[in-house]
C-alpha cells in the first residue's frame, strides 16, 4: 500500500463516515479490507485501493466503507446505560408527560443489540410504567448489520454475551445452531438507514438518544456538528446517552452532564437558545450539574 493510497482511503472514509483513520492502522485495513480484495477480483489489498484512487465504483465504496467501520456491540452492553434508564428516565417521563409515547432513537445501532435491549428492558418494566410506550427507530450507515439487526438471529455467543439467561429464555427461539429474538420484541424495534452526517433533523423530534461509541471515531469538528444537530431534534426534557470514552466537555455547550450519573446529558437550555429549538415539554427540568 502506498502513502496515497492510504491517504485517499482516510479521506473517503472521512467524507462518507466520518471515521477519521489512523496513520497506524495498516494492520487494520489489511485485516478487514482483504476479503472484499478477494471477491472483487483484486490480488490484494494493495489492487483494490489503487482501484479506489483510479475509478468510481461505488458498489466497491460501499463495501470498503462498510467493512472499516467498527460494529463491535452486544446485549446491555456496559450495562449502565440500561440502568439509568429505567432508574432515572422511565420515572421522569412517567412523572412528566401526558402522552405514555416516547421516542428513542439509537443511532449508529450496528447488528441491532442495543434497540433490543432496550425493547425487553421495557417489557420487563412494563406493570411498573403501565403508560409508558417507547417507539424505537435505529439506524445505521451500514446495510449488511441492519440486515442482520431486522432479522433478529444471533449466534450463540452473541446471545451469552450480556443477556441475562431468563431474558434469552423468554424473549428468542432457537433455529437450528442461531437464536432468533420474538416478533414481539422485533415489532417493537424500526430500523432504517440513516448517516450521522447527513442533516439529522430529518429524523424528527426525540425524547431519548443513544449516541454509544461512535463519536470516539470522528474529529472534534464532527462530533461538534454531530451534537448541536442533536440537540435541536432532542426535547426540552430528554436525554442523551453516550459511550463511557465519551464526552461533551470541550466540544460543545448544547448539552450538560445529569447530576450524579455517568454518560448521562440533559439539554442545556440557555446555550440551546441559540440552536433551532425542538418541541417543548411542560415538564419541569431535571437538575444537571452545574444547575442552580
Amino acid at each position: 500500500m502506498t502513502p496515497e493510497d492510504i491517504e485517499h482511503l482516510a479521506a473517503l472514509l472521512k467524507a462518507r463516515s466520518g471515521l477519521i483513520l489512523g496513520a497506524d492502522k495498516t494492520y487494520l485495513i489489511e485485516s478487514r479490507l482483504a476479503p472484499i480484495a478477494r471477491k472483487e477480483g483484486f490480488a490484494n489489498v494493495a489492487g483494490l485501493l489503487t482501484a479506489l484512487r483510479t475509478r468510481r465504483d461505488e458498489k466497491v465504496i460501499l463495501a470498503v466503507v462498510d467493512a472499516m467501520t467498527t460494529n463491535e456491540t452486544f446485549f446491555f452492553r456496559d450495562k449502565t446505560p440500561f440502568d439509568q434508564f429505567k432508574s432515572d428516565v422511565l420515572p421522569a417521563f412517567a412523572k412528566s408527560r401526558v402522552s405514555g409515547d416516547i421516542k428513542v432513537w439509537c443511532a449508529a445501532c450496528s447488528t441491532g443489540q442495543e434497540p433490543y435491549s432496550l425493547a425487553m428492558m421495557m417489557d420487563e418494566a412494563r406493570a411498573q410504567f403501565p403508560r409508558i410506550n417507547l417507539d424505537i427507530l435505529a439506524t445505521d450507515i451500514s446495510d449488511r448489520c441492519l440486515e442482520k439487526a431486522q432479522a433478529g438471529l444471533y449466534t450463540q455467543f452473541e446471545v451469552q454475551r450480556g443477556l441475562p439467561i431468563t431474558m434469552m429464555v423468554k424473549n428468542f427461539e432457537k433455529v437450528d445452531e442461531m437464536w432468533r429474538i420474538s416478533p414481539k420484541m422485533r415489532q417493537g424495534v424500526r430500523f432504517r438507514k440513516y448517516n450521522l452526517l447527513d442533516d439529522l433533523r430529518g429524523l424528527g423530534r426525540m425524547d431519548v438518544i443513544y449516541c454509544r461509541n461512535v463519536l470516539i471515531y470522528f474529529d472534534i469538528a464532527t462530533k461538534k456538528r454531530v451534537l448541536e444537530q442533536m440537540a435541536t431534534m432532542l426535547a426540552d426534557d430528554g436525554f442523551l446517552f453516550l459511550g463511557a470514552a465519551e464526552t461533551v466537555l470541550g466540544i460543545t455547550d448544547a448539552f450538560k452532564p445529569l447530576q450524579g450519573t455517568r454518560g448521562l446529558y440533559v439539554k442545556n437550555m440557555s446555550a440551546s437558545a441559540s440552536l433551532r429549538p425542538s418541541a417543548t415539554s411542560s415538564a419541569p427540568p431535571l437538575r444537571a450539574a452545574g444547575a442552580a
